[in-house]
């Protein structure tokens, strides 16, 4: 390799964010780069966790709701994660799962947006977005459409029609990253709405909504966020869109005096009004503890290390195993916090690293995913990996039939 593990080493011992590895579990003998999934185990976590369900659960009961701002967890965690992605305090919630805050989002989009009957999306895009606006329009029962069109299309795609255009900011796949605030001004400039899902950026990236005047995000809190294994997700609603905006799910919460217990529907005021159920009080407990360690870090730091985890990678990587195709940008700014290869035979590679204790992921049909959440991962990690895939490669360890057996979690 052009880089030596004393190289890695060095940059390690120099690395401003080295303490917070400690703040995590991380199994011995494990090098962890699929946090861009499901992000490791904060230590405070477990404490907190237990804390919720021993002593506020099970010693205060209903109390709780008052006695230790149950209630308010929705709207806390939202306003910290709003820190981390340029909102207001009022402008973003934590509720629900993504899936569900794009349903409530689109919907509101369509029926603000009136006259203008598609939503405009790349073909590639994660498929629950795609799947969610599919359902909203056969819900609607016709006269709406969903456009896909190949990413380098998106922009000259927009025109009178659109209502909405919906983004991931970074490529689940591939890791290429949108410029927030140059496409949010074109499609204003079209006359629609941005819908973008941060799922693959909060948390690994600065990243500035109302810089760019977005309009409505959606997020998942269990990836660089570190809330947990299915944790609440977020939405965010631009203030001055926030009155304007109507949900589908008129949920109790959501309702502008919930223990008025009133027959009919009132919304709450501005982004209150798009809660819609109970709140999950062990999940946000949780996600919590993972946004109030996101939000000790310097994410110009964060951003600097996650570009040098990459760049070191693929040196490492292209250096020692040429047959791998590149599937990110080239350019480490055009990227996540992720680099992705291409092989023919992906998932027998990743299956291979993992029996060696590198835990990466596989994406159909060919895409090996490597994420690095630099408040974990150290660049040692990411050199012993490159180490072990040259070596899986060169003996043709990945050629088992133990590893071409899929479950159902890839």
């Amino acid at each position: 390799m052009s880089v030596t593990r004393q190289d890695a080493e060095r940059l390690d011992a120099a690395d401003p964010l080295a303490s917070f590895r400690e703040r995590f579990v991380l199994p011995a003998g494990v090098i962890y780069l699929d946090g861009n999934s499901l992000g490791a185990l904060p230590r405070e976590t477990a404490r907190r966790v237990a804390e919720v369900v021993n002593g506020e659960w099970g010693q205060d009961l209903i109390k709780s709701w008052n006695l230790h701002g149950w209630i308010d967890l929705p709207r806390r965690v939202g306003a910290k994660i709003a820190h981390l992605v340029g909102a207001e305090p009022d402008e973003l919630l934590v509720a629900d799962s993504t899936s569900v805050n794009l349903f409530k989002l689109l919907a509101g989009a369509l029926r603000l947006q009136k006259g203008r009957p598609v939503i405009l999306s790349e073909a590639n895009n994660f498929p629950t977005d795609l799947y969610i606006a599919q359902g909203l329009i056969e819900l609607l029962g016709g006269g709406y459409e969903l456009r896909t069109v190949p990413r380098d299309q998106v922009l000259e795609a927009l025109d009178g029609r659109v209502a909405v255009l919906m983004l991931t900011q970074v490529d689940y796949r591939s890791g290429a990253l949108w410029d927030l605030a140059a496409v949010t001004e074109r499609a204003h400039a079209a006359g629609a709405l941005v819908l973008w899902d941060l799922a693959h950026s909060a948390g690994a990236l600065p990243v500035d909504l109302n810089g760019a005047g977005a309009d409505l995000a959606v997020g998942c809190g269990y990836k660089y966020l570190n809330g947990g294994p299915g944790a609440p997700a977020f939405l965010f609603v631009a203030r001055h869109l926030q009155e304007k905006l109507h949900t589908p799910l008129s949920g109790w919460l959501g309702h502008a005096a919930p223990f008025a217990f009133e027959s009919e529907y009132r919304p709450g005021a501005g982004i209150y009004r798009f809660l819609c159920g109970t709140p999950p009080i062990l999940s946000l407990a949780a996600l919590e503890c993972g946004v109030d360690l996101a939000l000790q870090a310097d994410l110009t730091q964060v951003r600097k290390k996650s570009l040098a985890l990459g760049e070191l990678f693929l040196d490492c990587v292209q250096a020692a195993v040429p047959e791998f195709a590149l599937a990110s940008p080239v350019d480490p700014q055009q990227r996540g916090s992720q680099v992705s290869l291409r092989h023919p035979e992906g998932f027998a590679i990743v299956q291979a690293l993992i029996a060696r204790g590198v835990i990466g992921d596989f994406r159909a049909p060919h895409v090996l995913r490597f994420g690095f959440a630099p408040l974990y991962t150290r660049y040692v990690d990411v050199w012993e990996a490159a180490a072990i895939l040259a070596e899986i490669m060169a003996t043709r360890a990945w050629n088992q039939p133990e590893y071409r057996v899929r479950r159902t979690v890839t």
